[in-house]
């Protein structure tokens, strides 16, 4: 089915990301930590675990420091204790927030995500006020110039929920969380690798922001972005340049 254009708002979060390059190991350990201590240090047998474990190798971390933070996690080794919190917020415009945090302290935490919120014309909600607005699945992206045809007849056949075509021609595959690794490597088999890969909250419907307002929640989740403890930002804004 076809989408709206999405490309623009990729690349340009994957942009952010790379600025940031030096700060992606601080936050694959904590997911590896995570990961491992809720589901185990076997990555065979935790999903999450490998998933993380393949970021860490995508970020070119040893696999030493991998393995020793699983260590620490599993509790073979003394290591610092993280807890996943969640916010959920709005910005500008009343788009929905979702920040999704990794912490030794709630209430350094918590402090710094309200001030942005406050701070940036956003306002901090209550659990559930906006998660409502995004689903958790998995999402592979394929650049604009891949055959839509290729990718539809290989995820689908794999278990895919859905592939969609937006205006510029890139190819967005949905899959259930529990199904997404296997899509995903018979994506890959078939020669087609996704620009962006993962287990996000995808936003069920978007708010179109442009001028004055774009530029004020673009700098928003950028502040959000850039706070230490924050893994992830998901919102449902559709920015225009």
């Amino acid at each position: 089915m076809a989408g709206h254009s999405k490309w623009a708002n990729i690349q340009h979060r994957k942009g952010r990301q790379d600025e940031k390059r030096q700060r992606i190991w601080t936050r694959v350990v904590r997911e590896i930590m995570v990961a491992a201590r809720t589901g185990g240090g076997d990555p065979t047998a935790n999903p999450r675990l490998r998933l993380a474990i393949e970021k860490a190798k995508a970020a070119n971390m040893p696999a030493d420091t991998v393995k020793r933070n699983i260590d620490k996690a599993t509790g073979n080794l003394e290591g610092v204790t993280y807890e996943e919190i969640r916010y959920e917020g709005y910005g500008i415009g009343g788009a929905a927030i979702i920040v999704d945090t990794m912490t030794d302290n709630r209430v350094r935490t918590v402090a710094e995500v309200r001030h942005a919120f406050s701070k940036h014309g956003g306002n901090m909600g209550t659990e559930g006020s906006v998660a409502f607005q995004f689903k958790h699945c998995g999402q592979l992206i394929f650049a604009p110039g891949t055959s839509e045809d290729k990718v539809m007849e290989v995820a689908l056949e794999a278990g895919a929920e859905d592939v969609i075509a937006d205006d510029e021609g890139a190819i967005e595959v949905l899959t259930s969380t529990a199904d997404f690794e296997v899509i995903k490597n018979a994506l890959e088999a078939a020669g087609l690798t996704a620009d962006m890969a993962e287990v996000t909250m995808r936003a069920e419907n978007s708010i179109e922001l442009s001028g004055d307002d774009a530029a004020k929640m673009q700098k928003l989740l950028d502040i959000l972005e850039d706070l230490d403890d924050v893994q992830n930002v998901f919102h449902n804004a559709s920015i225009s340049e």
